[in-house]
């Protein structure tokens, strides 16, 4: 019998193109899950996939590759979509489906499918992973194909063919919502309309500031070779420091993004994000930076930073581009290295010290104490040379 590779989450949605999938293709379905972080529940999973006749369901925990492999090149890069987005949906596909193209072929699969929708941007993130590692590999998007148009085509259908429908905590059906360890987003429902504010219900893993503590919570994050090695003097492997930090950083309100943004597609969409470790960990990162990079080193980063966040964005963490740029971006990451003291407070993350051993920062050159290493006469030849370029630029 002929086989599919489902990116299944045992939630609603993907237990429908599941049972969708068995109608349509007269497969056998291997439902296929990654545990990237999610709120999971094992036997749920398997207990929800074998209700509908499924042989074969794959869990794999790849939370610490996700962190190192792919969380960390990120956050060395201050990756930011818009302006505002720390990418924390984007970033999580192409493993996904690098892993269900592997296992495509480890069990002579025709095809692989996934549960992202028409008019969103994690149907493209996919399939460029299916295309780059499984040419070959038949993609099924129920999405694209099938003749359900809404969220309630879709309830009527689960309904039809028994399938659980979950519910939110107000009692109805739930929100689209999307998590892993480095993020939770939340779209749908009352906040497709951007006049509506987010209900505080919603958020799964910040506490609002009126209920964060009034004592503030104190880090030292320690650096090495550009990415965190250990909280508060105690070395961590990457999937548990960034669990720490989350830790951290909800119950003091941080990391809670309330954005409109553009789709890869061209669809305006709104969503609440929220990000606590990793918005700790991308102003702790810039922090050390500052002490350990030259200018020229940072500049260059900082102007390839959107190119890079974009490509991320829609899909093209494979592409020679992107690992292009990430080469440039890592090309002195053996520099970064040193120790970072933040103070976490009611939304707030504050700089308390930065140390390195590091030379790039210069007590000497910078104290206002100390003039014997600092030639003012070439100031003034310098500010003369750009006053003659101001009116050529």
């Amino acid at each position: 019998m002929k086989k599919i590779v489902l990116a299944y989450s045992g939630g609603l949605d993907t237990s429908i193109i599941l049972k969708w999938l068995q109608e349509n293709y007269n497969a056998e379905i291997i439902a296929y899950t990654a545990n990237i972080g999610q709120i999971i529940d094992k036997k749920k999973i398997i207990k929800n996939a074998k209700r509908l006749g499924v042989k074969k369901v794959i869990i794999e925990d790849l939370k610490n590759i996700f962190v190192k492999d792919y969380v960390f090149p990120m956050i060395r890069a201050h990756a930011l979509y818009e302006g505002t987005y720390l990418l924390g949906t984007s970033i999580a596909r192409p493993l996904i489906g690098k892993r269900q193209i592997e296992i495509a072929k480890k069990f002579k699969a025709f095809a692989v499918s996934h549960g992202a929708t028409g008019k969103g941007n994690d149907q493209v993130r996919f399939e460029l992973a299916y295309a780059y590692f499984g040419k070959k590999i038949k993609v099924i998007a129920p999405w694209r194909e099938w003749k359900l148009q809404s969220r309630t085509d879709l309830i009527n259908y689960a309904k039809k063919n028994k399938i659980p429908i979950p519910k939110d905590k107000k009692g109805a059906p739930p929100f689209s919502v999307d998590d892993n360890i480095f993020h939770t987003s939340t779209e749908g429902k009352i906040l497709e309309n951007p006049k509506n504010s987010a209900p505080e219900f919603i958020f799964q893993r910040t506490k609002s500031l009126e209920k964060t503590s009034n004592k503030a919570s104190i880090v030292k994050i320690d650096f090495k070779n550009g990415d965190p090695i250990s909280i508060n003097g105690k070395k961590l492997s990457p999937e548990k420091l960034l669990e720490k930090l989350n830790q951290v950083a909800g119950k003091n309100g941080v990391g809670r993004v309330d954005l409109v943004e553009n789709r890869f597609i061209g669809i305006k969409s709104r969503g609440v994000y929220e990000t606590p470790g990793g918005t700790v960990l991308y102003i702790a990162h810039r922090a050390i930076e500052s002490v350990t990079l030259d200018k020229k080193t940072m500049h260059d980063k900082e102007r390839i930073m959107p190119v890079y966040a974009e490509l991320v964005y829609n899909g093209y963490w494979f592409s020679k581009k992107r690992v292009k740029l990430q080469k440039i971006i890592d090309k002195k990451r053996n520099l970064v290295a040193g120790q970072v003291v933040l103070k976490i407070f009611k939304g707030n993350v504050i700089i308390l010290s930065r140390k390195t051993m590091n030379k790039a920062y210069s007590m000497k050159k910078v104290s206002f104490e100390e003039n014997k290493y600092f030639n003012k006469k070439k100031i003034e030849n310098f500010i003369k040379f750009h006053s003659k370029k101001l009116n050529k630029l």
